[in-house]
């Protein structure tokens, strides 16, 4: 593929809290971009097997058939005849990812990447404060405070383990707006 069959590749973003809709509206992008007879290619981290060890699935069980990778450097050599890659559960790799999301765009390829912007503890995640700054286009979803109804950005852990990373669902977390949040004891 050349530049001048896609155009101008670029990195497009879509983050927020969990229950926001972020793995929904990368599969929606993608879903328009095999449309326009574009092909695809779909990554999310070995470390997301909630609800199916080889698809990205949304909250609410649209799926579609992805790559299961352990390392952002499987991506470039599984990509090579893709003209859009999607990428989900983003906040979950290094941050070697934006530089092979960097190259993919440079390649003239459209990244689409899916991730928490922030933890529970409400600081940045990963590789994707790195990857908001990069990004072409951002898009930032708002979910819905189960405690108050207002829009949230903060994802609340209802358990009280510590470790940054603990995959989980409805039963651990829960979307919070600002004033409904509580941060964890330290």
């Amino acid at each position: 593929m050349t530049n001048s069959t896609l155009g101008t590749g670029w990195i497009e973003v879509i983050c927020g809290s969990m229950f926001c809709g972020k793995t929904e509206e990368l599969m929606r992008l993608l879903r328009r971009a095999e449309i326009a007879r574009l092909r695809t290619a779909i990554f999310k981290p070995k470390i997301d097997v909630r609800f199916s060890e080889d698809h990205i699935v949304s909250h609410n069980q649209l799926k579609m058939e992805s790559h299961i990778i352990s390392h952002a450097s499987e991506i470039l050599p599984l990509s090579e005849r893709a003209q859009v890659i999607g990428i989900d559960e983003a906040q979950f790799f290094t941050d070697d990812l934006v530089d092979i999301c960097k190259t993919l765009a440079l390649r003239g390829k459209r990244v689409i990447v899916a991730g928490l912007d922030k933890d529970f503890r409400a600081v940045p995640f990963g590789p994707m404060p790195h990857l908001m700054c990069e990004a072409d286009y951002l898009n930032k979803l708002q979910a819905i405070c189960m405690v108050c109804g207002n829009p949230a950005n903060f994802t609340q852990r209802l358990t009280k383990d510590s470790a940054q990373v603990v995959v989980g669902e409805a039963d651990m977390y829960e979307a919070r707006c600002r004033n409904c949040y509580e941060p964890p004891e330290e």
